[in-house]
């Protein structure tokens, strides 16, 4: 007989608290009738489903010890039967210019990471909707992981809680923005991500509104079409970084099947069935799309739809890519062809380079 190597003890605890996790039915995952529907199947008054409601979106409880107005017997019920599988932070890094990025730890032991970028005029909160990613692109962190899974809209709403809470706590303001930028394809979880901004925007949630909401897609035609649908209220992005095929392709291989023209396309379906704000991103990567051709392809597909604004990326090094920036001049002459052309064009400076959370960097280096 195979002697089988033991687990240590303390991995085995947490495979089995995970896996009992999983097994009870996640209490956010209920609605509030549902949740009224419980309390009275067990001879309790309809407002222990307010208080225990409020707890879990309002007071943001990531226990149910800490749901303090309640009996340590209905506690101890509650924690028998659901789960409140909430993200914590399991590390913090500080930027000298005042970002700051956080390493998320999830019920079963994955890491996601999110960040607060502040400036004088806003704080903003850049999250993730998946662990890890599927789409490859060349230039970015992410890119290079696997996809381990979707994060669920309550894991989202948690990211947003989380960062909401040191806004608060290191400058004194809420969040005044959020871009779903971070790790992942957010149209690739597009329940879980258009239910959590229903659940920020929501008065019993954060009530935030959503023209405040920026969802950023490398590009799924389809769901593109699928938020136009759905009459959606937030923001759309989209990450273009080369103006043609041949080099979108080179760099995004997500555009094998959704080419320009089909983006093109489903961004005008967008815009006639939402009015919503429309913005291209744009990375300019030295001797790849950073030319005076390149802009002019830029700018040919800026006339084709209503977009509001492209902002011109700088790149931020990863150590898997070979890509670098361009220089001062080079940008420069780029930005000045784009405005001679009238595109409403903004260089964003990154924040966050020295602690690996600008743009395109984030990979859970802790």
């Amino acid at each position: 007989m195979i002697k089988r190597p033991r687990l240590p003890d303390k991995i085995l605890k947490q495979y089995l608290c995970s896996h009992m996790e999983k097994a009870k039915k996640n209490i956010r995952q209920l609605t509030f009738e549902e949740l009224q529907s419980y309390f009275e199947s067990m001879g309790e008054k309809k407002f222990r489903a307010k208080q225990v409601y409020e707890w879990l979106w309002q007071k943001h409880a990531h226990s149910f010890d800490a749901m303090s107005n309640l009996s340590k017997d209905m506690r101890k019920l509650l924690g028998e039967t659901f789960s409140l599988p909430a993200l914590h932070i399991e590390s913090t890094q500080y930027s000298a210019d005042g970002t700051v990025k956080s390493r998320f730890k999830t019920f079963d032991q994955h890491f996601v990471e999110g960040v607060l970028i502040p400036t004088d005029e806003r704080k903003t909160a850049c999250v993730s909707s998946q662990i890890g990613c599927s789409l490859s692109c060349k230039f970015c962190a992410t890119g290079y992981m696997e996809r381990e899974r979707n994060l669920e809209f309550d894991e989202i709403y948690d990211e947003v809680v989380l960062i909401n809470q040191q806004s608060e706590r290191i400058y004194d303001k809420k969040l005044s923005n959020i871009v779903f930028m971070g790790m992942g394809e957010p149209l690739l979880n597009y329940k879980n991500v258009l239910r959590a901004i229903e659940k920020i925007s929501s008065p019993d949630g954060l009530g935030m509104s959503q023209r405040r909401i920026t969802v950023s897609t490398a590009g799924v035609a389809k769901m593109i079409r699928q938020l136009g649908d759905d009459q959606v209220r937030f923001k759309l992005a989209l990450s273009l970084h080369a103006a043609n095929d041949q080099k979108r392709h080179a760099i995004m291989p997500i555009n094998d099947t959704n080419n320009i023209r089909s983006l093109i396309d489903a961004l005008n379906y967008f815009y006639k069935q939402t009015g919503n704000e429309i913005t291209f991103e744009y990375i300019l990567f030295r001797n790849f799309n950073d030319s005076t051709k390149d802009a002019d392809e830029l700018v040919k597909i800026y006339r084709q739809v209503p977009a509001d604004l492209v902002n011109i990326i700088e790149y931020n090094p990863i150590d898997k890519a070979l890509f670098e920036k361009p220089d001062d001049e080079t940008v420069e002459k780029f930005m000045n062809h784009l405005e001679k052309n009238k595109v409403n064009a903004r260089l964003r400076r990154s924040r966050g380079k020295d602690i690996d959370a600008a743009c395109g960097q984030l990979a859970n280096k802790g």
